[in-house]
């Protein structure tokens, strides 16, 4: 079975978990609009609906899904709000693990490493009485710019606690988990532990004793370096790691359960235009032993999650689309993440490394053939090279 009928199947049963006793059309039927219209590059629920009642869509959708009829916008809308967003985002874990197994079968996801960090929602202030917006955790696997899984939670603090339930949703064993400084902290450590994986967090002026011994270690050795420098929007960026694995000069270690490692990144900035330079430093803690050049590549791989929430906000408007539901707005949330997900691996295995993901989605939208394709290739058996 192919990845996409994978992700059907999983959408299907949704039919069975979500109420919509006395609606003629089909719950997976309304989740399969959704991915497509996404995958076609439409943003808003509106403009999906607008465009799956059009006849070429309605043409694809009986050709390539069977689904004879398209239901009204509000039939749309009401099936929608009865859809379980909490049980699709189950089925969206469940199938991503399916993914890793063709994308990677040899070994998943070990040795990768799983960046996990938060995305406040903003257009959802209004959707409760006290103003707080929706904050959604996500675990992206850095090296395949994929991702794995996600939960809500209703505040920034509340990451925390979401990001130890999610890790509890995964299967982690052997990865390496990069968080910011928010999440060094030891029940997220132990979480992280108990997954089996190993962690690299970042230490901030939240936790001023363990920054301090941090330095004490790198300053009394013996410690070794590594350094990268690279052109980036104008300015220069130079960057050396060191890293110790002697820790005797730390104190309260035993609060940071397995820990193995400590490093910093120091980086500086030269402005091509005027000359001026800055800088800053960076303190981390890990679980494994790394090397400089294994601390600069683990640590550059944090800022993969950040990329795909900027593709949200930027590509598909997720903090200016408002709604009327919060249940909607985390069903959306996975659906967007479910067409990243396609996108990438298509692109990785068709495509020029320069193409942008946001071109591969409107050639599906002005080509049915095109998009046919785009279906059929991830309708193809086997494993994907």
């Amino acid at each position: 079975m192919g990845i996409f009928e994978e992700l059907q199947e999983e959408m299907q049963t949704m039919n069975e978990s979500s109420a919509h006793s006395g609606y003629y059309y089909s719950v997976s039927h309304v989740l399969l609009i959704l991915v497509l219209g996404v995958l076609s590059n439409i943003q808003t629920v509106s403009d999906i609906h607008q465009w799956a009642v059009t006849k070429p869509t309605r043409e694809f959708l009986e050709k390539q899904f069977c689904i004879e009829k398209v239901m009204c916008r509000s039939q749309f809308y009401n099936i929608m709000a009865v859809i379980k967003a909490e049980e699709f985002k189950h089925c969206f874990i469940r199938w991503m693990k399916k993914v890793l197994a063709c994308v990677v079968p040899e070994s998943e996801i070990s040795g990768k490493t799983v960046a996990i960090d938060g995305k406040c929602v903003n257009s959802t202030s209004t959707l409760t009485e006290d103003g707080s917006i929706l904050n959604i955790v996500s675990a992206h696997v850095a090296e395949l710019k994929l991702t794995i899984g996600s939960h809500e939670c209703m505040s920034k603090q509340g990451e925390r606690a979401a990001l130890r339930e999610l890790i509890k949703m995964l299967e982690l064993f052997g990865s390496v988990v990069v968080a910011d400084a928010l999440h060094c902290n030891k029940p997220t450590i132990e979480a992280i532990i108990s997954a089996g994986a190993d962690y690299l967090l970042v230490a901030k002026e939240n936790t001023p004793a363990l920054k301090r011994g941090i330095q004490d270690c790198l300053n009394a050795g013996p410690t070794v370096s590594a350094t990268t420098k690279e052109l980036n929007g104008g300015r220069i960026e130079t960057r050396t790691a060191y890293t110790t694995t002697e820790l005797s000069k730390l104190k309260d270690r035993k609060n940071w359960p397995n820990l193995t490692t400590v490093g910093a990144i120091h980086r500086q900035f030269e402005n091509i235009k005027n000359g001026t330079e800055s800088d800053e430093w960076h303190f981390y803690i890990s679980s494994t032993v790394l090397s400089p050049e294994d601390l600069l590549h683990r640590a550059r791989m944090e800022w993969s999650v950040e990329s795909m929430h900027w593709l949200l906000d930027v590509h598909f408007q997720e903090d200016k689309t408002a709604f009327y539901d919060m249940n909607i707005q985390i069903l959306l949330n996975t659906v967007r993440k479910i067409a990243l997900n396609l996108a990438r691996i298509y692109k990785d295995a068709n495509c020029k490394p320069s193409t942008a993901l946001n071109g591969i989605l409107k050639a599906n939208l002005f080509d049915f053939d095109a998009f046919a394709d785009f279906i059929d290739f991830f309708r193809a058996t086997g494993k994907l090279d």
